[in-house]
């Protein structure tokens, strides 16, 4: 699956997992900070992160105009130099509630989350952006979806360890060094900094791989680079193209990201707290990184040109297994506690398990040339996860309300869900999100006008933002509706998303050609 793909990539999106890395790291533990260091209320602290999280996928919407201006590869460099400043202030120990010193840390943080939302939105795009410039030349062109799926993965490398990054330095900052905890979470932004280091390092380091992919239209033709020409009627015809795709997607993120909200409360307060058996390996992220390797052994396998590179992945497909026959041998026969944030780390896992998957799937319908559309995938995309929303409905039939649900538990009668629904359902959305992430952005960078290829890029942020500003919709349905009422909700939207996808899909389709 990483054969005959341009060296550019792979060196871009180890740029960007470093980044994602420390985004993710400083993320899973911040909402928690602002309550602890600075004594906030769930509310404020809740406004505080959903504000940052908005500016965090607003603005690369801005970083695009700028970088359609001035160079994408500048605006990149310009972005990491930026978050690093941020990540920088926010490592920086300045006091808190402990001390009775808030005005001073709370000052420092605010700036440090305008620097850190701003150099995302000039990195984050533009990066995409460049990958996509590598598929401009006819070489690779057909390569395209391929090139996004796996830099999809790459981003939620950094993702599905970062949580457990985050707590570990924590720990050991507590344990080691004996720092309050406070005092600790500046270690996990610690962490941050350092992969954004890593990021610089590997940018610059494989520069030479994607230089020619850089600049913007105008420059490459300045350089005598050749540029697609189009009218201004193509231009327009594209431009609403995108347009239609960035509608139906915010519609998707916004069901998608209830991961957060709606899933979490249901995790939280309708999945039993305590998991046993082998059921129990899951909640492990050592059972689940072993799992990688044997899948990506398993490719390896059939893949591979030579008879050392099979022995090599047959080996580690048996000490793989080996380990997880080991962990089996000691889990608890009491079980182990399971807390709601911790079903956080199945979609990055699936995610990179099955992006090889999904990859040979789509390999093998191209090659018999049945290959879907973009469009068409992210359609199929909008469907699945209507069915992931189904399956919830259909499982917490007979289950309380949340309202119920809480008088219950106060009673010590509640009802409870097994936590395979949740996994499962986690699983369903992972497949949707691959047919509908990477390919949505995979089709942006085809299809945006090479004019505007940063603003384009950032339009799709735009549209993850709004979202994400909709997932506040499930919190309000939470309550005293049931709760295959609650899912109910998001698989009618995916559905309506989905059909207006298919309606539109011969306008979206001969946009590509």
């Amino acid at each position: 699956m990483f054969e005959n793909q341009p060296k550019g990539l792979f060196a871009l999106a180890l740029a960007n997992t470093g980044e994602r890395f420390g985004y993710y790291t400083m993320l899973a533990v911040f909402a928690l900070f602002l309550r602890a260091n600075f004594g906030l209320e769930a509310g404020a602290a809740g406004a505080i992160y959903s504000a940052f999280l908005a500016f965090v996928y607003f603005l690369p919407l801005v970083g695009g105009i700028l970088a359609d201006k001035f160079g994408y590869g500048k605006m990149v460099t310009i972005g990491i130099i930026i978050m690093f400043l941020g990540y920088l202030l926010l490592a920086i120990p300045l006091g808190g509630i402990d001390n009775g010193n808030t005005a001073l840390p709370m000052t420092a943080m605010i700036i440090a989350l305008v620097l850190i939302s701003f150099g995302t939105g000039l990195f984050k795009g533009n990066l995409q952006v460049m990958v996509g410039n590598l598929y401009d030349d006819p070489k690779y062109a057909s390569k395209r979806d391929a090139a996004f799926s796996i830099f999809y993965m790459a981003i939620n490398i950094g993702a599905m360890f970062a949580p457990t990054a985050a707590v570990k330095i924590m720990e050991w900052a507590q344990h080691s060094l004996g720092y309050s905890v406070n005092d600790s979470y500046h270690f996990a932004f610690m962490v941050a900094c350092a992969s954004l280091i890593l990021s610089i390092v590997i940018y610059y380091a494989c520069r030479p791989w994607f230089k020619h992919v850089e600049n913007t239209a105008k420059q490459q033709a300045a350089a005598g680079q050749t540029v697609e020409e189009l009218t201004p009627e193509q231009t327009k015809k594209r431009i609403i193209a995108l347009s239609l795709v960035f509608a139906v997607v915010i519609f998707f993120w916004m069901a998608f990201h209830q991961n957060g909200l709606t899933l979490t409360y249901f995790a939280n307060e309708f999945v039993n707290p305590v998991s046993t058996g082998i059921q129990s390996m899951a909640f492990d992220i050592v059972n689940l990184l072993m799992i990688v390797f044997i899948v990506y052994a398993l490719f390896a396998i059939f893949q591979s040109k030579t008879a050392q590179a099979r022995i090599i992945s047959a080996a580690v497909i048996i000490l793989s297994c080996g380990v997880l026959v080991w962990k089996y041998t000691k889990i608890s026969p009491n079980g182990v506690d399971v807390s709601a944030p911790i079903f956080q780390h199945f979609n990055p896992f699936y995610v990179v398990a099955l992006t090889p998957v999904s990859m040979a799937i789509f390999s093998s319908l191209a090659r018999k040339g049945k290959e879907p559309s973009a469009p068409r995938k992210i359609a199929y995309g909008m469907l699945v996860a209507a069915l992931a929303y189904v399956v919830m409905a259909l499982g917490c039939i007979g289950l309380n309300s949340p309202d119920a649900q809480k008088l219950a538990i106060e009673s010590g009668n509640p009802t409870y869900a097994n936590a395979n629904l949740l996994i499962g359902t986690y699983l369903i959305l992972t497949f949707g999100e691959l047919l509908l992430s990477p390919m949505g952005i995979s089709f942006v960078s085809k299809v945006a006008p090479p004019k505007y290829k940063g603003m384009m890029m950032g339009g799709w942020f735009v549209a993850t933002a709004l979202g994400n500003f909709l997932v506040s919709v499930g919190g309000f349905l939470w309550g005293g509706l049931p709760l295959w009422a609650v899912w109910s909700v998001f698989v009618a939207l995916c559905l309506l998303s989905a059909v207006f996808m298919f309606v539109m899909m011969k306008r979206l389709e001969e946009s590509t050609k």
